[in-house]
């Protein structure tokens, strides 16, 4: 059975008042679910909503809507996101046998979804986890991994649709990461 609830709406807002009554406005639009909506270093408000993609797309329009904008930091809308962003969420991608992970941080939350969800579509990697701003200075970082190569091409990738927002931090290719490294994963 297909998920009619798999489009994904990313919201995040540098004040946390608006970042609620936006949350409030986009849940009270359409008929999405709530994924996520907390304040988040530092003092944003992350809203992350699923649902079918007329209804995303409605509350999306509302929380993104002149009322709202003076303080959204970034959105971002996935009409058909990689089932890998959900598991990153929860840190659930696998760790056994790695070659190489890439890490990507951005200076925005909904940024990462979008670089996210094109990598792993369109390359051979695995996404091991994605973070949000909580506890990192309102960053957020995505964590993947696979054959050198293609970690490589991934990371290439992605920068060049980051760089444009002028919203890239870093990015590291570790080959070969030490087993240890991977303890807070378990």
């Amino acid at each position: 059975m297909v998920d009619s609830k798999k489009s994904l709406g990313v919201l995040e807002y540098r004040s946390i008042a608006t970042g609620m009554k936006a949350a409030d406005d986009v849940l009270k639009t359409a008929d999405v679910d709530l994924v996520f909506a907390k304040p988040v270093c530092p003092g944003k408000y992350v809203v992350l909503i699923k649902g079918d993609l007329s209804a995303v797309t409605a509350a999306m329009e509302r929380g993104t809507s002149q009322e709202h904008e003076a303080t959204l930091v970034d959105q971002c809308t996935l009409g058909n996101p990689h089932p890998a962003i959900f598991e990153g969420l929860n840190c659930s991608g696998d760790i056994n046998n790695i070659e190489a992970i890439g890490i990507m941080e951005t200076y925005s939350v909904a940024s990462i979804f979008e670089v996210a969800d094109d990598i792993v579509k369109t390359t051979p990697v695995n996404i091991l986890e994605i973070r949000i701003a909580k506890g990192i200075s309102g960053k957020a970082y995505v964590v993947f991994s696979g054959e050198l190569s293609s970690v490589h091409a991934s990371i290439e990738k992605a920068k060049k649709s980051v760089i444009e927002k002028g919203l890239l931090l870093q990015t590291s290719v570790i080959p070969r990461p030490d087993p240890r490294l991977w303890q807070e994963f378990i």
